[in-house]
């Protein structure tokens, strides 16, 4: 009688993880909605590791902005940036959009790496902001509008993202 031989099962090839990047950012005009998702697919094709969560996709019983989901929205943004590995904050504007502020002020709290950008020329306390927003990024991105690049602000993004990564890898912890 023969003996069968079962062949070893392999191990199913690991995939790595991609890392999850929450972006912050004014979502509320279409030009806003149009220039953060022109951005975020630049810089994926920059980094395909990267998955960017944009907030302005979360959509509650088929709808946008239904203020009967107001707290649902809420809770989603906590728990994405919560999920995410580092949070990316578009701080355009003379005073930088009051959601991405609380989010990049939650993220710094819960010790998530927060890189910060600024397309905007006009000029602030530090970086052309409130030192309170300047101070909470480990990285900072500034590159004035004034070349319309989308996909150099994207490889600036990428570089400024990747540096963090490295430094979250290391166990070090950065702060301004």
């Amino acid at each position: 009688m023969a003996t069968e031989r079962k062949a070893a099962a392999k191990p199913a090839p690991q995939t790595a993880r991609k890392l999850r990047v929450y972006f912050a950012a004014p979502l509320f005009t279409l030009l806003e909605r149009r220039a953060n998702r022109s951005l975020a697919r630049a810089i994926q094709r920059e980094m395909p590791e990267l998955e960017i969560v944009l907030p302005q996709d979360f959509k509650h019983d088929g709808k946008f902005n239904d203020e009967r989901a107001f707290g649902v929205i809420f809770k989603d943004c906590v728990e994405g940036i919560d999920g995410a590995d580092a949070l990316l904050a578009w701080l355009d504007g003379p005073d930088a959009d009051s959601g991405t502020a609380f989010e990049v002020g939650y993220a710094f709290a819960k010790g998530k790496p927060v890189v910060g950008v600024r397309t905007d020329f006009r000029q602030n306390q530090e970086k052309g902001l409130n030192i309170m927003l300047s101070r909470a990024c480990v990285g900072f991105v500034y590159r004035p509008s004034f070349d319309e690049d989308v996909d150099g602000l994207a490889r600036d993004i990428a570089r400024a993202l990747k540096r963090v990564v490295r430094v979250q890898e290391s166990g070090i912890r950065e702060r301004p």
